[in-house]
């Protein structure tokens, strides 16, 4: 998993008399199999709470107006359109919603969905492929990533967008020198400066310089947090392969 924007651990369980206080999850998903498979594996969790399941996009909705919960995990397409409506839903929490985190899950590799989910706002919004969905630690981490406020893109489209720029000429990288192309493209897997360092045997030093130099070249401004210069320069070049 990519993790785009570092992520805090999954809050501690606190009890507050004999109450525990779990992480609160809905659930919209329209695939039987699918929805019970999510339901087993986060009631098993004595830290997560499934608060309500919804199987298309109005009782979604409803659902957290309603619940109020920390986190959604939603499959990107379900009724009323079997389009993108995991996509319209994460767009309409962040106006309605800020602080629920969304996990949107995705039958299949779709690498404009993964960008629009996350250029209109990448603050606590995660795409991965439904393959994750048996393995709990991908979804706990998904879920603990989102609820700290970063942003996680499944490696399978990160490594494809990536593929697919090695074969084209594009205006990013026209700004950039060869070497900070380089760091960029490690950036957008998610690889933090002293990984980049190994990876491209540097100082740590040289690489803060490059990653300064490319946010300065992409005009992500210093009011920005680093975390999230970081995760719009990976949008930037990730986007630049996909149009």
């Amino acid at each position: 998993m990519r993790v785009v924007a570092p992520a805090g651990g999954m809050p501690a369980t606190e009890r507050s008399g004999e109450r525990t206080v779990s992480v609160r999850i809905v659930v919209a998903e329209d695939s039987y199999l699918i929805r019970e498979a999510l339901r087993s594996l986060l009631d098993a969790q004595d830290d997560l709470e499934l608060v309500a399941i919804a199987s298309n996009l109005p009782d979604l909705l409803a659902a957290v107006d309603t619940h109020t919960p920390d986190v959604v995990v939603t499959d990107i397409r379900m009724p009323p359109g079997g389009r993108d409506e995991g996509i319209q839903a994460a767009e309409r929490l962040a106006t309605s919603h800020p602080d629920v985190g969304v996990v949107v899950l995705s039958q299949y590799m779709e690498p404009e969905f993964a960008l629009r989910l996350l250029d209109t706002g990448s603050r606590g919004r995660a795409y991965l492929l439904k393959e994750r969905v048996g393995d709990l630690k991908e979804i706990r981490q998904a879920i603990a990533t989102v609820l700290a406020g970063g942003s996680v893109l499944d490696p399978s489209v990160v490594d494809a967008l990536v593929a697919a720029r090695r074969h084209r000429d594009d205006p990013v990288r026209s700004r950039l020198t060869p070497r900070e192309c380089e760091v960029l493209g490690l950036v957008a897997r998610g690889l933090s400066n002293p990984a980049i360092a190994d990876e491209l045997t540097l100082t740590s030093r040289a690489v803060e310089k490059h990653v300064t130099a490319i946010f300065q070249k992409l005009d992500l401004h210093h009011d920005d947090t680093a975390v999230h210069r970081r995760v719009r320069a990976a949008l930037v070049y990730l986007a630049a392969s996909d149009t």
